[in-house]
């Protein structure tokens, strides 16, 4: 069976000149970092260097480059950090309402510890407003968390502004850039970010590995304590091998981006173009230009997602419903919602990701599998016979 790999945004391919890159790291040069005879000099060596790497595509210093388990991690260790840092200082955090499960349920946590959580609503588009960022900042406020893209409908957010609003406000501003670095241009100085997660997974490298960019001066605190590593940031041997692959899957993106970047949203704009003209009953969710490259979301209205989901998979077709972290909730997408879309077109949506291994023979390939999907799942739909 033809195999289509459509859910890039869930997780990617390692890349194999990332493996070849890792692949030492097991068993040649296996020393851990934190040693200081030869073994460990050469592990020390591979993390210093990937670190390099990854400053250099954000802007960074590398100093303020901390390596994590990955994006979870990364957004836990900045919303808890700087919450129990400055707590003393104000115990207010400002986020939006289509954010990763990652920080809402760290908000939650936080909230159970006595802080106050404003959760901004977003547009149409699922943007957050600058201005309402403005307005729901106090005198308590310690921090904002907008996220740069989001996972599920790709909606680029405006992160610069909210930079300078948190920037004249004097509260610290963190990013969740896991759908956006090594994907699009992304400089923390020009973002005016104080923090900012990344995944390696998400820009084929491997999973379990990510980083948190934490601005000189900042004042947070650890999340994971223990033998001091990662400059007493982040306790914990480091995962070499992972930092290794990181390093490496960031020195392919920065050399390919902009032609990847290119060449992918032409893919994107084919597959949604037909959808929209010839699947009757169907609407692009999150914003027509201000986009990721790789990410196209549409409802089919009258038919469950879930159930179109499945019957591309059958025919091989990899898609997603919504965030991968979430998909065995049967329950609508929190960020459809809060865009204002009803619980049913919610649940009617599908999220097609495009990545490197993408062409426009597998977009072909799901233009005829997909209007014959949604064609007949609508005819045994009781959604679509109410609607007649």
């Amino acid at each position: 069976m033809k195999r289509v790999y459509l859910d890039y945004a869930a997780t990617t391919l390692v890349h194999p000149e990332v493996i070849l890159a890792m692949t030492p790291y097991f068993s040649e040069l296996w020393g851990n970092p934190s040693s200081i005879h030869a073994c460990g000099l050469e592990a020390r060596s591979a993390v210093e260097e990937a670190r390099e790497k990854v400053a250099g595509l954000i802007g960074a210093h590398k100093d303020e480059i901390f390596f994590t388990s990955g994006g979870t991690e990364a957004d836990n260790c900045a919303l808890q950090g700087i919450a129990f840092a400055n707590r003393a200082r104000g115990n207010h955090i400002i986020t939006s309402s289509i954010e990763h499960h990652a920080i809402l349920e760290t908000c939650n946590h936080l909230k159970e510890q006595g802080f106050s959580i404003t959760y901004l609503p977003v547009d149409s588009y699922g943007m957050v407003d600058p201005d309402e960022v403005k307005k729901a900042i106090t005198s308590k406020t310690i921090l904002i968390s907008i996220m740069h893209a989001n996972n599920e409908m790709g909606s680029i957010q405006p992160v610069p502004e909210i930079g300078r609003v948190a920037e004249t406000a004097g509260v610290y501003f963190h990013t969740d850039a896991v759908q956006t670095v090594g994907h699009i241009p992304v400089d923390v100085n020009k973002l005016g970010v104080d923090m900012l997660s990344i995944s390696a997974h998400k820009l084929y490298g491997p999973k379990g590995v990510g980083a948190l960019y934490i601005h000189a001066g900042t004042n947070i605190q650890p999340l994971i304590y223990g033998g001091g590593q990662e400059r007493q940031m982040r306790a914990g041997t480091e995962n070499v091998p992972g930092i290794v692959g990181l390093g490496k899957a960031v020195e392919l993106a920065q050399a390919d981006m902009d032609e990847e970047a290119r060449r992918i949203s032409q893919l994107r704009d084919t597959l949604l173009k037909s959808i929209l003209e010839n699947v009757e009953h169907t609407y692009l969710n999150g914003h027509p230009t201000r986009r990721l490259p790789n990410n196209a979301n549409v409802s089919f209205e009258f038919v469950e997602g879930e159930a179109i989901c499945l019957n591309l998979d059958l025919a091989g077709i990899c898609a997603a419903t919504g965030s991968a972290c979430s998909s065995i909730s049967m329950e609508a997408s929190h960020v459809l919602l809060a865009m204002g879309l009803s619980p049913e077109l919610a649940r009617s949506s599908l999220r097609f990701s495009f990545g490197k291994w993408s062409t426009e023979e597998d977009v072909k390939y799901v233009l005829e599998k997909l209007p014959a999907s949604v064609s007949r799942l609508r005819s045994i739909s009781p959604l679509a016979r109410k609607s007649k």
